[in-house]
C-alpha cells in the first residue's frame, strides 16, 4: 500500500513539472495537442511498469519535459516525446499516431523507433546506433529526442541490476555522451559522463566526490577572495557580468587522473571560473572585443601563466563552442583557469545545435557528409569506431603554412592534416615540419601548430600508420590504398619471401600458397628448402623480370679497415654516385675494424652487383655481401 502511494505520489510530481515546464504558457491549439497527446500515452502505456516499478508512463512524460524545458525543442517533438515507446511497446501503430496527430509527429515517432530485425548487420546494439545516426538523414530533431530519451533513463538507472547498469552505462560513456558533444550540448554531455561513471564505477566516484566537496570547502575563502575584485573592477568599467566559480565535473577530473597519471590534488584545474557577461549592443562593441575588456581587467589584477590564452571566439570548436579561456594565479599560488562569455555564448554552449536555428543547416549537412564518407569504408572497416573515435572527439585546429586552417580530432598527426588538405599529400607523404620543426608523420598535435607536410613522389601509405591516424578520411584512404596494393600483388600472382628477399636475376622457386597466390624464395631459403620438403607439390616455376621501375629491399654488410671520413665515403658512392635511397643504416667498430649494414632498393641482381662493386673500389674495403 505504501510503495503505491510512493508510486502514485511521483507521478503526481512528475506530471505537475510537465504542467508548468511544458503545457503552460503555450497557445490553446498546442496546448490541446500535447494534453491530447498526453493522455493518448496514459492510455497506451496503462498496466505497463518500469523495473523500477513505477508506472512506465512517467518515462515518456519525463522525456517530453527533457524535450520542452532543458533541450527548447516545440509542440511536434514534445508530442513526439510522448509517444516515443508507443509503437515499439503497445499495440498502436504508427498510422494510428498519423490519424491523430499529424504526418510530422508521425514521422518523428517512427524514426526514432527501433526497427526489429531477425537478422543484424553489425549487432544489435551497433545496428541501433547506426539507425539513430541514420535519423540525421531525415531530422536533426529524432536525434534530440533520442538524447531525451537517454539522459532519463540515466537519470533512473538505479533499479536496474548491476550488468544492466554497466551494459547502458558503457553504451553511454562510449557513443551517447560523445554525441551530446558533438552537437554541442555540453550540460547533457557532462551529465552523461558522470552518470556513466558513478553506475560503472560506483565506489571511485562516490571517492572523488568526496575529494570534489572536501576541495570546495577548503578553497571557498581563497576563491571569494580572488572573485571580489574582479566583481568590484567590472563593475567599476560599466561591465555587466555574473562572476562564479563552479566545479569540473566528476568524470572530466577522473578521466584527466587516468590519462595524466596524477593524483585528484595534482590536477589543474579542479575548478572554473565563468564570467559571463550581458551584450552591450548600444556601445557597438563586437563580442570579441568585450571578451578581450574583460580579459585586459583580469590580467590587471592578476599575473597571467605565460601561453594560456586560447581564443574560441574565432576559432570556435566543431560544435560551436565559443569563449575565451586563460589561467592566472591567485593569492594561494594556484593557476585559476578563467572562461570568459557573453549570455549568447553561454546559452549556445547549453544548448548547441539548438541554439543555432537555422544556422544549424550547414552544420548538419557536413555531419551527413561525413556519416555517409564513414558508411562507405564498410561494416568491415567498423563504422561505428570510425564515428566515434574519429568524429566525435574534442577537436584541435591547426594551421597551414599559409595561414589555412584545419580542424582535426585531439590527437590526430600529419598524416591526419594530409588527408584533410588533399588525397593525394597525404598519399604521398613523407616527413612533417612542426613550427618549423621537423618531426616524424606520427607526432601527435596541438591546438595552434603549424604543419607543413614533406611530400616525395615515391612515397606511399604505409600499413603502420593505421596504428596512429586519427580521422576517418585518413583511414579511408590508406585502407583503400593498401587494399588496391594487396590486389595489384594478387594480380601479379606472387608475393617475395621477407627471409631471403629475392631479386630478378637469383635463382628462385615458387610455391603455391592455400588462397592461390604464390610466395617466391631464392632457392637455397631455409624456408624453401622445409617447403620442398613438406609440400614439393606446390612448387611452380617463376620467372622474376626487372623492370626500372619496380624497386625491391636489401640489404649489404661491409666489413673493413676504420679510418677518418670512412663512413663519408661509403656514404657518397651509395647515395651520390649511385643515386640510391639508403631506407637503413647501421655500424660497430671493434679494434679498428667496421662492420658496416646498409639498406636500400635496387632493381636487380645486375644492378646490386654494379653496387658491391663500386663499394669494393673505396679505400679500406676488405669485404662486400649481400646479407640475407
Amino acid at each position: 500500500m505504501q510503495v503505491q502511494e510512493d508510486f502514485n505520489r511521483i507521478l503526481a510530481e512528475r506530471e505537475a513539472a510537465f504542467m508548468e515546464k511544458v503545457v503552460a504558457g503555450r497557445s490553446d491549439e498546442d496546448r490541446l495537442r500535447i494534453l491530447d497527446a498526453y493522455e493518448f500515452a496514459h492510455k497506451a502505456h496503462e498496466g505497463q511498469y518500469r523495473k523500477s516499478g513505477h508506472p512506465y508512463v512517467i518515462h515518456p512524460i519525463s522525456v517530453a519535459t527533457i524535450v520542452a524545458d532543458e533541450l527548447k525543442l516545440g509542440t511536434n517533438p514534445i508530442i513526439a516525446a510522448l509517444l516515443h515507446d508507443v509503437v515499439e511497446d503497445t499495440p498502436y501503430t504508427v498510422d494510428e499516431i498519423r490519424e491523430r496527430f499529424g504526418e510530422d509527429v508521425a514521422f518523428l515517432v517512427r524514426v526514432v523507433t527501433k526497427q526489429k530485425k531477425t537478422v543484424y548487420e553489425m549487432s544489435k546494439q551497433l545496428d541501433n546506433f547506426k539507425q539513430m545516426l541514420d535519423s540525421i538523414n531525415y531530422d536533426i530533431r529524432a536525434l534530440l529526442i533520442k538524447l531525451a530519451d537517454r539522459l532519463h533513463n540515466m537519470r533512473t538507472l538505479d533499479s536496474m541490476s548491476p550488468d544492466k547498469q554497466m551494459k547502458i552505462a558503457g553504451e553511454t560513456d562510449y557513443f551517447y555522451a560523445p554525441l551530446a558533444n558533438r552537437l554541442g550540448l555540453y550540460r547533457v554531455k557532462t551529465e552523461l559522463e558522470n552518470l556513466s561513471l558513478r553506475f560503472r564505477t560506483p565506489l571511485e566516484y562516490a571517492e572523488l566526490e568526496r575529494q570534489i566537496a572536501r576541495f570546495e570547502e577548503e578553497n571557498r575563502e581563497t576563491i571569494e577572495r580572488f572573485l571580489q575584485p574582479i566583481r568590484r573592477r567590472l563593475q567599476e568599467c560599466g561591465i555587466k557580468a555574473r562572476v562564479s566559480c563552479k566545479n569540473r565535473g566528476v568524470c572530466a577530473i577522473w578521466r584527466k587522473m587516468q590519462l595524466s597519471g596524477l593524483s585528484f590534488r595534482q590536477v589543474e584545474p579542479l575548478q572554473i571560473i565563468p564570467i559571463v557577461f550581458e551584450t552591450n549592443s548600444e556601445r557597438g562593441v563586437s563580442e570579441k572585443n568585450q571578451c578581450l575588456e574583460i580579459y585586459s581587467v583580469l590580467t590587471d589584477l592578476y599575473k597571467e601563466k605565460p601561453g594560456s590564452l586560447v581564443n574560441y571566439v574565432d576559432s570556435p570548436k566543431e560544435n560551436g563552442y565559443q569563449a575565451i579561456h586563460c589561467k592566472v594565479m591567485c593569492s594561494s599560488g594556484q593557476w585559476v583557469e578563467v572562461h570568459i562569455a557573453s549570455e549568447r555564448m553561454e546559452y549556445n554552449s547549453a544548448l548547441g545545435c539548438v541554439a543555432a536555428g537555422k544556422g544549424v543547416e550547414h552544420w548538419v549537412e557536413t555531419f551527413k557528409a561525413v556519416l555517409h564518407d564513414i558508411a562507405d569504408c564498410g561494416k568491415e572497416d567498423g563504422f561505428i569506431e570510425n564515428v566515434v573515435c574519429n568524429f566525435y572527439n574534442d577537436d584541435i585546429t591547426v594551421f597551414t603554412p599559409k595561414g589555412h586552417s584545419v580542424v582535426l580530432p585531439k590527437g590526430a598527426t600529419p598524416v591526419d592534416m594530409a588527408y584533410e588538405i588533399h588525397t593525394d599529400i597525404g598519399n604521398h607523404a613523407k616527413y612533417a615540419r612542426v613550427n618549423g620543426q621537423l618531426a616524424s608523420l606520427r607526432t601527435v598535435l596541438k591546438r595552434g601548430d603549424r604543419v607543413d607536410i614533406g611530400t616525395e613522389e615515391e612515397a606511399c601509405p604505409q600499413e603502420e600508420w593505421l596504428g596512429f591516424i586519427k580521422t576517418y578520411k585518413a583511414r579511408k584512404a590508406v585502407t583503400n590504398f593498401l587494399r588496391k596494393a594487396k590486389a595489384g600483388q594478387k594480380k601479379s600472382d606472387y608475393r617475395l619471401c621477407s627471409d631471403c628477399c629475392p631479386l630478378p636475376g637469383d635463382e628462385v622457386s615458387g610455391f603455391r600458397n592455400e588462397d592461390g597466390t604464390i610466395t617466391v624464395h631464392k632457392r637455397n631459403c631455409h624456408k624453401a628448402i622445409s617447403l620442398s620438403a613438406k609440400a614439393g607439390d606446390s612448387i611452380v616455376s617463376v620467372d622474376l623480370q626487372a623492370d626500372e621501375k619496380k624497386k625491391f629491399p636489401v640489404s649489404i654488410r661491409v666489413k673493413c679497415i676504420d679510418r677518418d671520413k670512412l663512413l663519408f665515403d661509403l656514404v657518397k658512392v651509395i647515395s651520390i654516385e649511385l643515386n640510391l635511397l639508403i631506407d637503413g643504416l647501421s655500424i660497430t667498430v671493434t679494434d679498428s675494424i667496421a662492420d658496416c649494414i646498409f639498406g636500400f632498393e635496387v632493381s636487380s641482381v645486375d644492378e646490386l652487383t654494379a653496387v658491391i662493386a663500386s663499394i669494393s673500389r673505396v679505400r679500406g674495403v676488405e669485404e662486400v655481401k649481400r646479407k640475407s
